[in-house]
């Protein structure tokens, strides 16, 4: 036990002074640096993984005329106790992080084990431990610097470690302040010419989400929103002749009634691996296809960093379902060629007559995906939706969930239970790693089941292109243009029905363009402008402008 005792006295100062060669460049870089959470103190950097060299020369970036050459190549060659990187570079003049300097001194300790077991003799020689006594001294106010350091991070660890939130949820908040206003000449008529001027304010509103994401195995995600907002849909309210009179100028980010800022609890799900190559996903509440499968228009799906608009996010079909609770699966999620399935029932908590799972409104979706390349995306869907218009207590079905014209979300009226086959494609492709471009189109045709026109159908078509270039005018900025045409009904028996004549004759168009500008990691600001021609296919209707400005604070 002595002679270890004595061996490891004498083989110290080589620990010494490989810990001061790791740490000396890397101390006036971490001085600043803060520390702001657990996770960050456990990832371990690969990227920058280091190996362990027999000789100086091995080193690609170092020369004898290094002012270090002589000390790199005493500690290599004598010790071997320094570590450079995989591509034989030593990098002598970058900072290390501390995961580098912790895989050198474990290499120095290893070192240090193997040469106690060992017992080697004259190891250090007197000269080296002058050299090394003059190192410490002449360095001893960068050392206890870096002991401070040392310290101080260990509180700090176990400060978060002590008074994070759970071991296993983490919380992610989004908050958006918004200033909009609607510009145009009058409020949009379904058909015929308007009558209503159109009216609108300025206005200022919020929306704020806080998630609870939980995992408990690694491979798993349990996740639970609360939502509370006061942002009005810029329709306004066709009884009082407010708003534009059109779902096409709704915001990406409204939150419909009651918008008063009460918190409610809007999304419940849990999702996890069956296996290698099937991912499941049940919701309780809230369900969301977007969410759920690959929307194919990345850039502008999220509500609080996409889009300004509801329609410019993604296709209307993805809409189905939305707000159920239901099952999505995935076979082959992280492959070229993928499927997902999915049902969703939108009233499957109610136990009365014509609800609950399998009775009530529901949506069976189906999509396959083709992503030979990160680059190049292709999607084939398919939903059928069955609407009963017992949803929220209303009378009135909504096919599109509130984008395109009034007529395509309710072709056959009130009270008028109808079934849907919805059919879409859409695509994206990245020509560069700063541009990108997507689009999707879609068919729907929908019959009424019961109601005053019991045996109509209705055919609607809608698409939709989108540009983005990304790190425009600074990194993580976006330019993004949209545009395309919202559902539309096309034609069917409904068309021809005394009062329907008059909808939907002519084309809406929608044109948006936006500005995503990143402050920082945590505030996105992003102006822009949406411009409906034809609102409501109506050509007799003046052009409506949205302006917007969303300011998102991400935490």
């Amino acid at each position: 036990m002595t002679k270890r005792f004595w061996n490891l006295i004498k083989v110290s100062p080589v620990v010494l002074a490989a810990t001061f060669f790791a740490t000396n460049s890397a101390l006036a870089a971490e001085v600043n640096e803060p520390v702001t959470n657990v996770t960050q103190l456990s990832e371990v950097q690969d990227s920058n993984s280091i190996d362990q060299v027999t000789s100086v020369s091995q080193f690609s970036d170092v020369q004898p005329t290094d002012w270090a050459f002589q000390a790199l190549q005493s500690l290599v060659e004598r010790y071997g106790c320094i570590a450079g990187y995989p591509n034989s570079t030593y990098r002598g003049n970058r900072a290390l992080t501390r995961y580098e300097f912790a895989a050198g001194l474990n290499a120095c300790l290893d070192r240090v084990n193997e040469l106690i077991a060992t017992a080697t003799a004259d190891l250090v020689s007197k000269q080296d431990l002058a050299t090394l006594q003059r190192l410490q001294e002449e360095y001893s106010a960068e050392l206890a610097t870096l002991r401070g350091r040392v310290d101080g991070l260990e509180a700090r660890t176990s400060e978060l470690e002590a008074n994070q939130f759970s071991t296993t949820t983490k919380l992610v908040g989004e908050a958006i302040f918004a200033v909009s206003d609607v510009f145009g000449d009058n409020r949009a008529a379904r058909g015929g010419n308007p009558t209503q001027d159109l009216n609108n304010n300025t206005t200022f509103s919020d929306r704020v989400r806080l998630n609870l994401y939980s995992s408990f195995t690694g491979k798993d995600q349990l996740q639970i929103r609360l939502t509370a907002g006061n942002i009005v849909s810029n329709r306004g309210n066709d009884a009082l002749g407010t708003g534009t009179g059109t779902n096409m100028s709704r915001l990406s980010f409204d939150v419909g009634a009651p918008a008063d800022n009460s918190v409610s609890i809007d999304k419940i799900n849990y999702a996890f691996n069956f296996s290698d190559a099937v991912r499941v996903k049940i919701d309780a509440t809230g369900g969301e296809l977007w969410e759920n499968v690959n929307n194919f228009n990345s850039d502008f799906a999220s509500s609080g960093k996409g889009a300004l608009s509801r329609y410019g996010r993604f296709s209307p079909i993805y809409r189905q379902g939305a707000g159920g609770a239901g099952v999505t699966v995935t076979f082959n999620p992280k492959g070229a060629i993928s499927l997902s399935g999915a049902y969703l029932a939108r009233t499957a908590n109610d136990p009365s007559l014509n609800n609950g799972l399998l009775d009530g409104d529901n949506a069976i979706f189906g999509q396959l995906s083709f992503q030979p390349t990160k680059a190049f995306n292709i999607g084939l869907t398919y939903a059928r939706t069955y609407q009963t218009n017992l949803v929220n207590n209303t009378v009135n079905n909504n096919l599109f969930q509130g984008t395109g014209s009034i007529f395509a979300n309710n072709p056959f009226g009130n009270n008028t239970r109808t079934i849907s086959n919805n059919y879409g494609v859409e695509a994206s492709f990245q020509f560069s790693p700063k541009l990108a471009i997507s689009g999707w189109g879609g068919y729907t045709t929908a019959d009424a089941i019961t109601g005053a026109n019991a045996g109509a159908d209705a055919d609607v078509w809608y698409w939709a292109g989108a540009l983005a270039l990304k790190d425009f005018g600074g990194e993580g900025n976006v330019l993004g243009i949209i545009f395309g045409q919202p559902p539309k009904v096309t034609g069917g028996s409904i068309k021809n029905v005394a009062g329907n004549t008059t909808f939907d004759d002519n084309t809406s168009y929608h044109l948006e363009g936006l500005y995503k500008y990143k402050v920082s990691d945590n505030i996105q600001v992003t102006p822009g402008l949406l411009v409906i021609f034809n609102p409501e296919h109506n050509d007799a209707n003046g052009t409506e402008y949205v302006g917007t400005l969303r300011t998102t604070f991400s935490f």
